[in-house]
């Protein structure tokens, strides 16, 4: 029980106990209705709203924080102002992920014996995956005060790493684009 209902249920007993008393004394040659009135608790307060985000907003602000740390943890220190297209490329290859992308020299590049043997190939993100970060930390820069023709995300340096990246995957799964 929360305490403000505590508060006035003790407080409704306290005043019916009090009624109770006085009507003995003045029950003279009275008759006093004894009615009792109901006790309604008091409606809970309405709870603080807290926004349910969409699975997009929740990625968006996930990575936007990760950026800003990134951004904190980097010698010297850099202010969102001050950030290009090269400190986004920074980031992104700081990401690692689980899509084994072959080189030209790999054995596994031209076959693709089952099982594949293990090489050494790197890890990295998938493309898709690169792709849509970029896409929430596009919009995220603008909804925290930047501007659309300073965006760092919409760098061509940073649409060009994304292009190689999709390449180099394709090709490490024998696509030609």
């Amino acid at each position: 029980m929360s305490a403000a209902v505590a508060a006035a249920a003790a407080a409704a007993n306290a005043a019916r106990v009090s009624s109770n008393r006085n009507s003995h004394h003045h029950r003279s040659s009275q008759t006093v209705s004894h009615r009792r009135t109901p006790f309604y608790p008091p409606s809970p307060q309405p709870a603080l709203l807290v926004p349910v985000l969409s699975r997009y907003e929740s990625l968006k602000r996930r990575d936007w924080n990760a950026f800003e740390q990134h951004l904190k943890e980097r010698r010297p220190h850099l202010r969102l102002s001050q950030c290009s297209g090269v400190h986004v490329l920074e980031f992104l290859e700081d990401r690692f992920g689980d899509t084994k992308v072959h080189t030209q020299n790999c054995p596994l590049s031209v076959n693709r014996p089952e099982p594949p043997p293990p090489c050494s190939c790197p890890l990295m993100e998938a493309w898709s995956s690169l792709e849509g970060l970029v896409g929430r930390l596009r919009v995220a820069f603008e909804e925290n005060g930047g501007q659309p023709e300073t965006n760092p995300f919409n760098a061509p340096v940073v649409r060009m790493y994304l292009m190689e990246v999709k390449e180099a995957q394709a090709m490490g799964r024998g696509i030609a684009y």
